[in-house]
This record gives C-alpha cells, structure tokens and sequence, in this order.
C-alpha cells in the first residue's frame, strides 16, 4: 500500500512534455495540443505540461528535448521532426529512466514505450482506393495517362508508410504513376512548384494526383489552378484540415481523411498516466517493435462529409459555409 501511495504522490505533480514538430500544418495548435491538455487535466490536475514546437527543425527539436529532460519531465511524447535523428533521443531519455510515447511518426530505430496514431499505412492505402473508385466511376481510361503521386517528408517515418499505402493502393489499378516526390517538411509551396513543372510535363494526361496530406493537396490545387488546367484532375488529401473541407464543397479536392487529433492526443495522455503509474499500457498491435495502439482512418469526400464533419461536431456549417463556398454547402445540404 505504501508504494502503491508514494508512486501516486510522484504521480500527482508530475510533470510531461508534448514535442509536436512543425507549423506547417494547423493541426498542432489547433486540436493535438488542447486533446491533450484537456484530457492530462481530467486525469491529474496538478500534472504540469510542457508544450513545445521545434518548426520543423530537428536541431531545435533536439534543444527542446534537452531542455524538458533538464525540466524534470517524467514522459515525453514526442511528434519528431526527424525520425531517424529521433532514435538517439529516446534512448538518451530511456537512460535517465524518462518513458518515451511515439506520437503520430513512428521511430523506426529505437523501440520507444509506446506509439499512438492513427493508421498511416491504411490512410494511404485508404485515399489512393477512394481515387481510383471515382476515376473508374467516371469511366476515366487506364491507358491515356496516369497519376501523379505527392508523398510527405523524406525525414517523416509516417510519411513513408502514408507512401507505402499509397502504393498498395495504386498498384492494381490500372493507373501508371506518370511521377512521384517526396516534399521536404511537407511544404506546401514546395509540392506546389513540384506539380507545376509535372503540369509543364504531362499535361492532360495527368487524370489524379495522389497528395499525401491536406497541405500538399492545397499546393497541388494552385498549381493546376495557376496553369488553367481544364478538366482539374480529381486530388486527395489526409487531415481534414478546414481549407480543404472547403475545397471538396466548392468541388477543387476529391477526398480527405477524418482522424480527429483530439482522439490520438487523449490516448497518449492515458498511456502517459498509466507509464507514470507504472503500469503497462495495453497494445492492439506493434509497430517497429514498439508497442501501439493505431486508430482507423475514415475517407471524407463531397458524399459524406455532412455526415462524418458536421453531424459529428468535427467542424461546424458556419465555419465552413462562407463566401464562395456558400453555393457548394447548399449543393450537398450542409445549409439550406
């Protein structure tokens, strides 16, 4: 009884640090971060986080993990900038007895305590499918050209199973990939120029670009929007972030993924507590040896989306029906 006590009262003030990686995306400040500081205060209000961005940069993201070390941070969940790089740091931290929670990327090289995320293998197996259904369904031909294939970062371990997914997704489809690029920290503007030097490329022939997330769609879009390209091929997409839900309303974006941040946040605040209280979180599967917990991803298009975003309070109809979209929302009966 006593030990069990005096592990609660360590418990009690404890503190965890949540490394998130870069600003390129929204999805950091807006729902990983307030997840999973709401969900920390339920279970251990006097628990102190720290809450820190590196801006897509490892160096600064190394900085950053030395500082919460030095903080006192019991476990640190980590969202890293460079997956490899990421390997030292967590044994560094496994040395000094500090629990590590691989968030969203995986880290290949080292067995972390645990890994949350949502599936990204089958998010890219998910998007490239959704693609391939509506371009067979417009009866697009498989011998006319092909499709083009943006991945994520080359330093991001999740952007290489997002890839890998993507693959599988595509590999009996009929569709040749015309080409492929890996978007450094996945900027937009960089999968932006890449695609317009494609357009200059192929032309009509490309019938769909594969984007493996929200920001890179976005790039992809302006481009095509930029060299006036008629029909606009149909471009996935993987966050739900608010600008693309615009675009599949004003019909620019085929399809998305719905995985609610919040939901993979609050897991890694209950693993965290459970490693404080040294108990074994419970894995459904592993994933580099490491044990995981991996949440199913949902495919988001013109057909659902009132459904999985509004209906489900993921986003609301006044956020998104403004403006020009307000015609596409009355379309697909998110208002009247």
């Amino acid at each position: 009884m006593l030990a069990g006590g005096l592990a609660q009262a360590e418990v009690k003030d404890a503190t965890i640090a949540f490394l998130m990686p870069d600003q390129g995306s929204t999805r950091y400040e807006e729902h990983d971060y307030p997840g999973f500081a709401a969900e920390m205060k339920k279970l251990c209000e006097s628990c102190k986080v720290i809450y820190l961005n590196a801006d897509g940069d490892a160096t600064k993201q190394q900085q950053q993990f030395n500082s919460v070390l030095a903080q006192g941070a019991k476990v640190v969940v980590l969202d890293a900038v460079d997956t490899a790089a990421a390997a030292s740091l967590v044994k560094m931290a496994q040395g000094q007895d500090v629990k590590v929670i691989a968030y969203d990327r995986p880290i290949p090289d080292a067995v972390s305590d645990f890994y949350v995320s949502f599936d990204n293998e089958a998010i890219g197996k998910s998007i490239a499918e959704s693609l391939v259904e509506h371009l067979k369904a417009n009866k697009v031909p498989t011998d006319k050209g092909g499709v083009l294939q943006i991945n994520g970062s080359p330093t991001d371990a999740a952007a290489g199973l997002i890839k890998n997914g993507i693959h599988a997704g595509l590999k009996d489809s009929g569709y040749k990939t015309l080409a492929e690029y890996d978007t450094p920290d996945w900027v937009p503007s960089k999968a932006q120029q890449w695609t317009s030097g494609q357009i200059t490329r192929f032309n009509d022939q490309i019938v769909g670009i594969v984007a493996a997330n929200d920001g890179t769609a976005g790039g992809a879009i302006a481009a095509m929007k930029a060299a006036g390209l008629q029909p606009q091929p149909p471009v996935t997409g993987n966050d739900a972030t608010i600008a693309a839900l615009q675009l599949i309303i004003s019909g620019d974006q085929y399809n998305t993924i719905n995985k609610p941040s919040e939901i993979v946040a609050a897991e890694a605040a209950r693993v965290a507590m459970q490693l404080l209280n040294g108990e074994t979180p419970k894995a459904e599967t592993t994933l580099y040896n490491t044990p995981s917990k991996l949440f199913v991803p949902v495919v988001v298009t013109a057909e659902n989306l009132k459904e999985e975003i509004i209906d489900k309070g993921i986003a609301k109809a006044e956020m998104l029906c403004v403006a020009s979209y307000v015609e596409g929302c009355k379309k697909l009966g998110i208002m009247n």
